[in-house]
């Protein structure tokens, strides 16, 4: 086989892992899956997973690092969709709620991710993406004159901490009113911080 199809399989069996791996912990949580059934699932053997991953802590590392580039990437096409600084801002925010507000997304990203990587791994992943995201839109909203000047790194760590914070309860709440209550919430609050 040429090595470029050989490649080409090898990644397309990486995909089929985190895709059939993604699905598993989503549906019933990482400590429930077991590697046996992965493999299983994707059609693959037990040796072909060792050659991409190390460990089941690292496929589902994997798995959630994918997930928060898409979170990442879903938030900035949300507010990338307006042209006014402040309308990207809460937009933004609004759609990080909604997109972690699917119990899919919850499973891994807030509940599993935390207790499987440990709470400075799970917190570098969230500030390589969606973090990072927030910190660039404050910035530019400080700078032109929106937002009172400040520093801008407690503030992002302030609003990522409230809304990872609100993420995790919506992840427990039956109340079916309460992403558009916290949205609301979260409007306002923001609202507080503008410039006067």
């Amino acid at each position: 086989m040429p090595s470029t199809a050989r490649a080409r399989q090898r990644e397309e069996t990486r995909r089929t892992l985190l895709r059939e791996s993604r699905r598993l912990f989503a549906e019933k949580g990482y400590a429930a899956v077991g590697l046996a059934e992965i493999v299983t699932a994707s059609g693959v053997t037990k040796g072909a997973l060792y050659h991409h991953f190390d460990s089941k802590a690292d496929l589902f590392r994997a798995v959630l690092t994918a997930l928060q580039q898409e979170v990442g990437e879903q938030v900035a096409t949300a507010a990338d969709a307006d042209a006014d600084a402040w309308t990207q801002l809460t937009t933004g925010c609004a759609a990080f709620l909604r997109a972690t507000a699917d119990p899919l997304v919850q499973r891994i990203m807030l509940i599993d991710g935390p207790s499987v990587l440990g709470w400075h791994e799970w917190r570098a992943l969230d500030e390589a993406n969606s973090a990072r995201h927030l910190n660039e839109a404050l910035q530019a909203l400080i700078d032109a004159g929106t937002l009172p000047p400040q520093p801008v790194a407690p503030l992002t760590r302030l609003l990522s901490g409230a809304m990872n914070e609100a993420a995790l309860w919506l992840a427990t709440t039956p109340d079916p009113t309460a992403l558009s209550h916290t949205i609301t919430a979260l409007d306002r609050l923001l609202a507080g911080l503008r410039a006067q």
